[in-house]
């Protein structure tokens, strides 16, 4: 996208029915209701609104940072997908700030960062860390250098003793309070504040995994895949699979 917008797109493909300009659609994560009104197009460096959209065709929207990856958009329906899974980080890394007075940023970029799936970002309850995770030691170059030139923050990576990550949950809330007092120094939230077991090393994790049998550690965190339904009514569902930029 061209540095000089300050915006957000949402890319989305239509599969079936028609979008056409204006109309309401439902967002089912967060239940409210949205009228359409300035998709856009792309062309190269050029941008341009968009009338009518058709299956198979790309449109973007405007996003604020209330579209996520996954998102479903239809004209009513609560429909529900299985999910995108969202994998644990194999790298992970501190990020530091060299002018701490630009904290604000640096966690906005973050934030933003993450919902783009560029990076994962988990947040230590007991301090005020930011640990960046990837796949790829790649990740962590890109995420360097789109801070610095999209939201103006220089910022350096420090070696952390993380070795894994898995998203926790537990069905018995006064269990689930037991674990998370007693482990709250590997604790943290990720980008979209899911609960996150921070592991030391691979055997700290086992440990931890057989002294709280009732505690599930999930590999991954799932999103809603994204789905469209538009008119003509009698249509099957048009999934949209967004990307941010």
């Amino acid at each position: 996208m061209d540095p000089k917008h300050r915006d957000r797109v949402a890319f989305m493909r239509v599969v079936s029915g028609k979008y056409e300009k204006g109309m309401k659609l439902r967002q089912v994560r967060t239940g409210k209701d949205v009228v359409i009104s300035d998709a856009l197009t792309f062309m190269a460096g050029d941008r341009s609104h968009v009338e009518e959209a058709y299956p198979g065709d790309i449109i973007g929207l405007h996003n604020h940072g209330t579209i996520q990856i996954g998102d479903t958009f239809t004209q009513g329906e609560n429909m529900k997908f299985t999910g995108i899974p969202n994998f644990a980080p194999e790298l992970f890394r501190r990020i530091r700030l060299r002018d701490p007075l630009k904290q604000k940023q640096l966690l906005k970029g973050l934030v933003q960062l993450s919902e783009e799936g560029a990076v994962q970002v988990f947040r230590p309850v007991h301090n005020n860390d930011l640990i960046v995770g990837a796949v790829g030691v790649l990740q962590f170059d890109v995420v360097v250098a789109r801070l610095k030139s999209e939201y103006n923050v220089e910022a350096i990576y420090e070696a952390i003793n993380v070795s894994t990550a898995r998203w926790v949950e537990c069905s018995d809330a006064k269990k689930f309070e037991d674990f998370q007092r007693k482990n709250e120094v590997n604790l943290a939230l990720d980008g979209g504040n899911n609960l996150t077991y921070i592991a030391p090393t691979m055997v700290n994790l086992n440990i931890t995994q057989e002294r709280y049998p009732d505690v599930r550690f999930r590999k991954n965190a799932r999103a809603l895949i994204a789905c469209f339904r538009a008119i003509p009514a009698g249509s099957g569902p048009v999934f949209l699979l967004p990307d941010s930029s």
